[in-house]
């Protein structure tokens, strides 16, 4: 009884850590309004690098894990173009992408860089 506690508690573990990966990695973003960039999840931080030059969306932060995504706690994605969330979804090419909302609308489409 003991032995499959832990085996059960393992698989647990395991299947969190799988979900919460979903999201890192590198993506491309785009879309007409906020022009196009590389944005990079790792943990509980990330980078966007804008392709616009001097661009205040450009820098790093920190995020939060939820269940479909993460959510934007401080940086310049937050601070500059209002994005709070990063939500993952599907997408008929790419298979998956994230994208970057607003309290308002989705301003960013990013799919993942392979």
């Amino acid at each position: 009884m003991r032995r499959q506690l832990i085996a059960t508690l393992i698989l647990l573990s395991m299947a969190g850590q799988a979900q919460a990966q979903n999201y890192q990695g590198n993506w491309a973003c785009r879309t007409p309004e906020a022009g196009a960039g590389l944005l990079t999840l790792f943990g509980p931080s990330f980078g966007y690098a804008s392709l616009t030059k001097d661009d205040p969306a450009s820098g790093t932060g920190t995020v939060s894990v939820f269940s479909d995504g993460v959510a934007f706690e401080a940086g310049p994605l937050r601070e500059a173009l209002g994005i709070i969330h990063g939500r993952l979804v599907p997408h008929d090419q790419a298979g998956v992408a994230m994208q970057l909302e607003t309290d308002q609308k989705v301003l960013l489409l990013c799919t993942p860089l392979r």
